[in-house]
């Protein structure tokens, strides 16, 4: 038995539980787990995520697709199904700063995360030595000004090789151009608690500001700078003895958890993204 995820959302009305519990009976699967949410019944909207096992030998990932998207189909919904044998393909993008990047591919190497990696990218050459000597194949590309011809070399590289990026701390604004070119999931991690301190040296700014907790949040890219949909936040609190270095380095300790809980949630197949909003599942 091999397992698959589905994650289905839609306008709410009465049986939708029930027609998609009826469909993984009839096709002779089993639910292994699951978790539903409504925004509210009256005009509301419903999201889903059902983990179920499917015998491999009677019935193919092809099969389990289009008997899918036929109820999905009925019920108006969007959908998406994933195969939990698949690793998905992750590509990281990083800059100077790499306690995220060291923590992923730390939890990369001891099979926390079940993923591949197939690249990582960065306009800096000093964390050359740390992916090389993970096998990882690392690439070199300088920002200057003909950002259009460096992003085209990094769309070449990624579009067919990834399934989702990483921002581990790629100080970098993607362009619109390259957001649509991509057409996939971009995961950043920005040193703050947002909407607060958006922008550059966000912690320079909460001292300034005198906070008593900073935090940090992950969260999809879109073409709004620090304004995609937020999959992980997290706080520390500080205190007046903190200065910006202490500030920084806490903040560094909560980056790295925060980008993990996220990338780890997106590969788990457990977030839905509505009305630049995330629903993501325990």
């Amino acid at each position: 038995m091999k397992t698959a995820t589905l994650l289905i959302n839609c306008p709410d009305k009465t049986g939708i539980v029930a027609k998609i519990s009826n469909f993984l009976f009839i096709n002779n699967c089993n639910i292994v787990e699951s978790d539903q949410y409504s925004t509210g019944h009256e005009g509301g909207h419903f999201f889903m995520r059902v983990q179920f096992a499917y015998n491999d030998v009677h019935l193919d990932k092809t099969l389990i697709s289009e008997r899918a998207g036929i109820i999905a189909t009925e019920l108006k919904a969007h959908w998406e199904l994933f195969f939990d044998d698949e690793k998905k393909k992750v590509g990281i993008l990083v800059s100077k700063h790499d306690h995220c990047l060291l923590d992923i591919l730390y939890r990369w190497r001891t099979g926390e995360l079940f993923i591949d990696i197939p690249l990582v990218i960065s306009n800096h050459d000093e964390v050359r030595p740390i992916v090389e000597a993970y096998g990882i194949p690392y690439y070199f590309i300088p920002v200057n000004q003909y950002k259009e011809n460096q992003e085209k070399e990094i769309l070449n590289l990624v579009k067919t090789s990834t399934d989702v990026l990483v921002l581990a701390r790629y100080m970098q604004i993607l362009t619109d151009t390259f957001l649509a070119n991509y057409g996939k999931k971009i995961i950043n991690i920005h040193h703050s608690f947002l909407p607060s301190f958006k922008g550059a040296e966000p912690y320079k700014q909460a001292w300034v500001k005198g906070v008593k907790v900073i935090g940090a949040t992950a969260h999809y890219v879109s073409s709004q700078l620090d304004e995609g949909s937020i999959i992980a936040q997290e706080v520390i609190t500080v205190s007046h003895k903190d200065n910006v270095i202490r500030l920084t380095q806490k903040g560094r300790d909560i980056e790295k958890l925060v980008m993990a809980q996220a990338l780890r949630a997106h590969i788990d197949n457990k977030i839905i993204e509505h009305d630049n909003k995330t629903i993501v599942f325990d």
